[in-house]
């Protein structure tokens, strides 16, 4: 059997695609070859991306407005993407937010309820939608879920969001067992700290920065590209026979206890 990361044929789903990582994941997969569908909350976010994409790839890229922390929301992403392309093959969960950075008892209810709709919920109704279509027509798949090493260790000031992503890894690892026999893989990425709009709060402190660069086995913070490969692997038949898996791509951060 050949080894191919080339994703020809395959439709996929990117929420939270208006930049960052889900932006670099989106060129990624048109790169190999796929037609991807992108959402964010606001259009002009999404517009773009698919615009300068489909500068240079014409219909590759199909742009939608939507809140992934609403369940109509997702269903009529999966919906869309369908009446587009006629099929979807791959999911990547993407979109993910955290309103509140400081001691986990502080959290308002408000924000710790916005960060489990969009960041929990919204993951599991987009699981679900595009694993009811693939059920359907008797297809396999790829899942892929954008989980965090706050999921996977303490997570001080950022308590909620860690909580959430490792509920994210928890739901990856059941759905992967309960999806198997339908040949539908479900994957999480754990990435350490990247340069991302999500991560600004911590990006205006050059101390928590300097803190986790030490911390970090490569001395650095990661930018989004850097994200694209590990999910083009698992979107890939190239990783046919991995599900359940966490791939952590943290520069060696969750390999230290300095």
């Amino acid at each position: 059997m050949s080894v191919s990361l080339a994703l020809h044929d395959k439709i996929a789903i990117v929420t939270g695609a208006s930049r960052g990582i889900g932006e670099a994941i989106t060129r990624a997969f048109v790169q190999a070859g796929a037609k991807v569908v992108i959402a964010s909350r606001k259009i002009e976010g999404v517009r773009g991306v698919a615009d300068a994409i489909n500068a240079k790839s014409p219909g590759a890229v199909h742009a939608i407005a939507a809140h992934t922390g609403k369940e109509d929301d997702c269903k009529r992403i999966v919906a869309e993407a369908v009446s587009t392309f006629g099929k979807v093959d791959i999911l990547v969960n993407n979109a993910a937010t955290n309103p509140h950075f400081g001691p986990s008892l502080d959290i308002e209810m408000a924000a710790w309820d916005k960060t489990f709709e969009v960041n929990l919920k919204g993951y599991f109704w987009m699981m679900r939608e595009v694993a009811l279509h693939l059920r359907k027509r008797e297809a396999p798949g790829s899942i892929i879920n954008i989980a965090s090493v706050a999921g996977l260790r303490a997570s001080p000031l950022q308590g909620v969001y860690g909580a959430t992503k490792a509920a994210v890894i928890s739901l990856t690892k059941t759905l992967s067992y309960e999806l198997g026999a339908n040949k539908i893989r479900v994957n999480a990425i754990a990435p350490g700290f990247v340069d991302t709009r999500l991560a600004a709060a911590i990006m205006q402190s050059d101390e928590l920065v300097g803190r986790i660069n030490a911390q970090t086995g490569l001395h650095r913070y990661a930018q989004p590209d850097e994200m694209a490969g590990a999910a083009l692997y698992l979107a890939s038949d190239a990783s046919s026979y991995v599900t359940g898996h966490t791939l952590v791509v943290d520069g060696g951060l969750t390999q230290t206890l300095v």
